[in-house]
């Protein structure tokens, strides 16, 4: 008996359809419905997950948030471990006539009705994904950082689509003026937003909404200036992704400020117009490696501890976002990138 099957494909590209099938619809992010689609498949998710955010239903939800493919396909009994196969290669979670959403392996995430989800049943990583979160949690216990296991792999390289180097360069230009103007009010002597916009044409087209009213307001609360001083933070992680810094120290304590204020007046525009971003697989380590630590500063913040191996939480705040904008996690501008840990 055929089952039809929707397929949920978190991948750039998912690999062909070799196996005995029906395709009978087909669509991607370049059509609009698909959002509007993927927020229903979402609520019927939540429904059918128990109704309360639990961290499997957070995980099962986060999948949707990253599909790029839906595919509507109807498959042979006899081709089921060929689509099995070809949905781990495209990081798929599947929806079918019984109601239940279900892993590549076949086991249920989700069940109609509300049942609790099958043991065993985890939502799909891409295999570099899985990988490089062994690798961190590795790299953590060295330093006796304890994290969970079950905090969920970052973004795989199939699956990610990284904001070119030119915008990157145009962000870090960015921060690197909010920052100097933070400084500049930190220490009394404000610098003027004109000569700023002047003498960085790059970063003062490139500024987020929040940052040019930052900008624009001539006496900011302190807790703004202070937010703005650590942009600092997110440049000098940018400065790096683009291969102007050497290498991007353990968090534990705010970076080399002259450092990055010298990289930024000596490349000037040549940062927009001649850069390159570092390999994707060197980009997402320090993401995956970042979600985690910032998972360790949060809990010792939560438990009224002192965080870890010295970290600095600040810094693991702001390379997170960072980070986060890179991947276009969520796909949100500037000003609403969030870092669930």
């Amino acid at each position: 008996m055929t089952t039809l099957i929707n397929a949920y494909a978190t991948v750039r590209e998912p690999p062909a359809l070799d196996f005995a099938h029906v395709l009978n619809a087909r669509r991607d992010q370049s059509d609009p419905a698909l959002s509007e689609h993927l927020q229903g498949f979402g609520g019927y998710i939540f429904e059918h997950g128990g109704g309360e955010m639990t961290q499997h239903l957070f995980h099962v939800l986060s999948h949707v948030r990253r599909v790029r493919h839906h595919l509507s396909i109807s498959v042979e009994p006899e081709a089921l471990d060929g689509f099995a196969a070809w949905a781990k290669a495209a990081n798929a979670i599947c929806f079918l006539p019984d109601g239940s959403v279900r892993a590549p392996d076949g086991r249920a995430l989700i069940l109609a009705g509300g049942a609790a989800p099958e043991e065993g049943a985890a939502v799909p990583h891409p295999e570099d994904a899985v990988a490089r979160r062994a690798r961190s949690i590795g790299q953590l216990e060295a330093l006796g950082i304890p994290v969970p296991s079950g905090l969920p792999p970052v973004v795989g390289e199939p699956e990610v689509l990284l904001r070119s180097a030119q915008d990157a360069a145009l962000r870090a230009s960015a921060l690197f003026l909010v920052a100097l103007r933070g400084e500049s009010l930190a220490g009394g002597e404000a610098l003027e937003v004109a000569e700023l916009q002047r003498r960085f044409p790059h970063a003062a087209s490139a500024l987020s909404p929040k940052e040019a009213e930052f900008l624009a307001t001539h006496e900011p609360e302190q807790q703004e200036v202070i937010n703005a001083v650590w942009r600092y933070e997110g440049c000098a992680l940018l400065l790096w992704a683009l291969g102007r810094l050497p290498e991007l120290p353990f968090p534990k304590g705010v970076c080399d400020v002259p450092t990055v204020a010298t990289c930024m007046l000596e490349l000037g525009g040549r940062l927009v117009t001649d850069s390159a971003l570092r390999p994707t697989a060197e980009l997402l380590d320090a993401l995956d490696l970042h979600l985690r630590l910032h998972w360790a500063a949060r809990d010792a913040q939560l438990g009224q501890t002192d965080p870890p191996a010295g970290l600095e939480p600040g810094v693991v705040v702001e390379r997170h976002h960072t980070l986060n904008w890179l991947v276009r996690f969520q796909d949100a501008d500037w000003d609403d990138v969030d870092t669930p840990t």
